[in-house]
C-alpha cells in the first residue's frame, strides 16, 4: 500500500470540486482531488452558468474564456398554447452581466481541468475511488483504490473536502444529518440541432406538462419535457414527438447528441463543517435541476468556504473552530433552502393541470410578466442575491 499525504484532500472532480481546488492552488495550498472517472464527461447536465457562477470563475481567470465559447442568454419567452405571455429580460436584473451564459458541464470542466493544471498539475488524480474516511484528531485518514488496478494507496491531510455527489461517502463518514425528500416529477431531456440560432430562452407551459428549451453552442438547443409520473424511454424520436404534439416545434431526432430521463429530489444537509470536514454542492444540497441553479450553488460554497479553508490549512486548526465558520455556512445553506424552494415552485408551475386552472396561471403570469414584478422574478432566475464574498 502506498502512502501520500497533502493538506486539502477533494474528494470528487466535478465542477465544484475543481472550482474549489483551482482556488485553494492559486493561493499555493498543496490541495489533490481525487476522482473515480478515468476520462471526461461525454455528456451534459448542467448547462447555465448564472452571473454569480461568472464571477467565481473570473476569480480563476477563465470567465472571458467560457464567454466566449457559450451563448448569452438575455431573455427568456412564456408561452401557453401558442401564445405568449411575456418576457423576462436580464438587462436590468444584473447589468454588468446581462444574460445567463448557456455552456456544457464538459466544456466548463475542460476549462477548470486545464486551469487546475496551470496551477498545480499534479493536482487531479482520475480513476481513484476513496472507500474510506476517518479523522483521527489533527488529521484525516483516508482509503483509495485505482479502479484500473485495485492498488490501494492510503492519504493523510489536515481537512478532507466531500464534493463526491449527492450519496457523499464523506458526508456519511462524517455523520452530518440531512432531510430527503423523493418528489413525483419526471422528466426527459435532450440536445437537438437548432438551424434557427436564435439565443432565447422559451419555457412552454402547456396543459400536458411544462417544455423548456434553451440556446447552446454549435447552433444547438436543450429541450427539458415534463412526462407526467410516466418513465420514457430515453428515445430522442419520443421526446422530439412530445415537443412537437405540446408546441408545434419539430426537432429532428436525428440530430441528437444527447436524451437522458431524470426525476427530482431535494437532499439538503444540516450543516457544511464538522470537525475537519466540509462538505459541498450535491454532497451538500441537491435540488431540482429545473432553474438550472445546482451547479452555481455549489461554486458559491467553494467561493464562500475557500477563505476558511485557506486559514485552517495554514494554521493546522479544524475549518469549524475558524471564527466566521458557522456565519458562512447558514448563510449557504440559507441560499440552498432557497434555491430548493425556487425549484419546486416552478416545478409546480409546469406540472399537467386541467384547462380551468391552466387559464387561472395564465392570467396570473401574463400580469406579473407586465408589471415591475416582472424585475424581481429577473433577480432570482439570475440569482441576483446569492453572489456572496471573494477571496479578495
Amino acid at each position: 500500500m502506498t502512502e501520500e499525504s497533502c493538506d486539502v484532500l477533494i474528494v470528487g472532480g466535478g465542477p465544484t470540486g475543481l472550482v474549489l481546488a483551482g482556488l485553494l492552488a492559486d493561493r499555493g495550498v498543496d490541495v489533490v482531488v481525487l476522482e473515480r472517472r478515468t476520462r471526461p464527461r461525454l455528456h451534459s447536465r448542467a448547462i447555465g452558468l448564472h452571473p454569480p457562477a461568472l464571477a467565481v470563475l473570473s476569480d480563476l481567470g477563465l470567465a472571458e474564456a467560457a464567454v466566449a465559447a457559450g451563448v448569452q442568454v438575455r431573455s427568456g419567452l412564456g408561452c401557453s398554447r401558442g401564445r405568449v405571455l411575456g418576457e423576462l429580460s436580464f438587462e436590468t436584473a444584473w447589468p454588468e452581466r446581462p444574460y445567463v451564459l448557456t455552456l456544457p458541464q464538459r466544456h466548463t470542466e475542460r476549462l477548470l481541468i486545464a486551469r487546475l493544471a496551470q496551477l498545480s498539475p499534479d493536482a487531479l488524480r482520475l480513476g481513484w475511488e476513496v472507500t474510506e474516511v476517518v479523522e483521527t484528531g489533527d488529521h484525516v485518514r483516508m482509503s483509495a483504490r485505482d479502479t484500473a488496478t485495485g492498488t490501494v494507496a492510503s492519504w493523510t491531510a489536515l481537512l478532507v473536502v466531500g464534493a463526491d455527489g449527492p450519496h457523499s461517502l464523506v458526508r456519511s463518514s462524517a455523520r452530518i444529518p440531512h432531510t430527503l425528500r423523493e418528489l413525483p416529477d419526471r422528466y426527459l431531456m435532450g440536445d437537438f440541432a437548432d438551424p434557427t440560432g436564435d439565443p432565447t430562452a422559451v419555457i412552454h407551459l402547456e396543459p400536458d406538462g411544462v417544455v423548456e428549451s434553451f440556446p447552446l453552442p454549435g447552433s444547438m438547443r436543450r429541450w427539458v419535457v415534463h412526462t407526467s409520473l410516466v418513465s420514457r424511454a430515453e428515445d430522442p424520436a419520443i421526446l422530439a414527438a412530445i415537443i412537437a404534439d405540446r408546441t408545434g416545434d419539430a426537432p429532428d431526432p436525428a440530430t441528437a447528441t444527447m436524451v437522458s430521463a431524470f426525476g427530482v429530489r431535494r437532499r439538503l444537509a444540516s450543516r457544511l463543517v464538522s470537525g475537519r470536514t466540509v462538505i459541498v454542492g450535491d454532497a451538500a444540497h441537491e435540488i431540482s435541476p429545473i432553474g438550472g441553479q445546482g451547479m452555481t450553488l455549489g461554486w458559491l460554497d467553494a467561493r464562500a468556504l475557500a477563505p476558511l479553508i485557506l486559514e485552517s490549512s495554514a494554521s493546522g486548526a479544524p475549518p469549524q473552530s475558524v471564527p466566521e465558520t458557522r456565519h458562512v455556512e447558514g448563510r449557504l445553506l440559507s441560499a440552498a433552502r432557497a434555491a430548493a424552494i425556487q425549484a419546486e415552485l416552478n416545478m409546480r408551475l409546469g406540472r399537467p393541470m386541467p384547462e380551468s386552472r391552466v387559464r387561472v396561471r395564465d392570467a396570473l403570469l401574463r400580469a406579473a410578466l407586465s408589471t415591475p414584478a416582472r424585475g424581481a422574478l429577473a433577480r432570482a432566475f439570475t440569482m441576483r442575491r446569492a453572489l456572496t464574498g471573494s477571496l479578495g
